[in-house]
């Protein structure tokens, strides 16, 4: 099995090293670039072409969301991850909407942290808890104030298609969703796709909104 090729920027020393002891006990992780700002990320990342690279948003020079959104336009291959200590929902979305694949803050745990990696790795979306909140949260408030019409009704879905969506918009894992429904997570995977494919969504933030629209989930 290929281990998964990291790059870390951060611009404290102290926080990558720590990050870099926490996955280098990992056996399926390789550590092979750190970079202390945008730029130097952004040179190890045209040398070295990783899987994963893990990024701050507060670095000097070009910020972390700048950076994010020129690694996914060259490199859409990549996977961003960012770890940081913004938890706003500006930061949230523009991570997001500059291609970050997952988005983590800075007191998360090492079990996480792994399985984020491991996540947008897949070419997954990962997001922990708290900031999935705060995207849930910012969704609702928008239902709320009006509703907003959908550009395909979900009667176009399949039942079983309805039945993974909603269970992914009310914070159920791709795994959950597998045993409840008693189908393999590979099959939850290909239904999500689908759905996103024939709704035209971009992301897993994408089907919750549409879920919300749809009164799909209470909120």
């Amino acid at each position: 099995m290929e281990k998964i090729r990291i790059i870390l920027a951060d611009d404290h020393q102290l926080v990558r090293t720590g990050i870099a002891n926490l996955l280098n006990g990992e056996a399926g992780f390789d550590i092979i670039g750190e970079a202390s700002d945008s730029t130097e990320c952004l040179n190890l990342v045209q040398q070295l072409k990783p899987d994963v690279a893990v990024l701050d948003i507060a670095m000097p020079g070009m910020s972390g969301i700048d950076l994010t959104r020129k690694i996914h336009d060259a490199y859409p291959e990549i996977r961003v991850l960012i770890l940081s200590m913004y938890t706003s929902e500006e930061f949230i979305f523009n991570a997001i909407n500059a291609g970050a694949k997952g988005y983590l803050p800075k007191n998360t745990s090492r079990k996480e942290l792994i399985e984020a990696i491991q996540a947008v790795s897949r070419g997954e979306e990962y997001y922990a808890e708290s900031i999935s909140n705060v995207i849930l949260k910012s969704y609702i408030k928008k239902a709320k104030s009006g509703p907003e019409e959908s550009r395909i009704k979900e009667t176009q879905l399949s039942k079983r298609e309805l039945e993974v969506l909603r269970l992914f918009a009310e914070g159920f894992s791709n795994q959950e969703i597998a045993d409840k429904l008693f189908i393999s997570i590979r099959t939850v995977e290909s239904h999500k796709n689908h759905v996103m494919q024939r709704l035209e969504l971009k992301s897993s933030v994408d089907l919750v909104k549409f879920a919300i629209r749809n009164n799909m989930v209470n909120l």
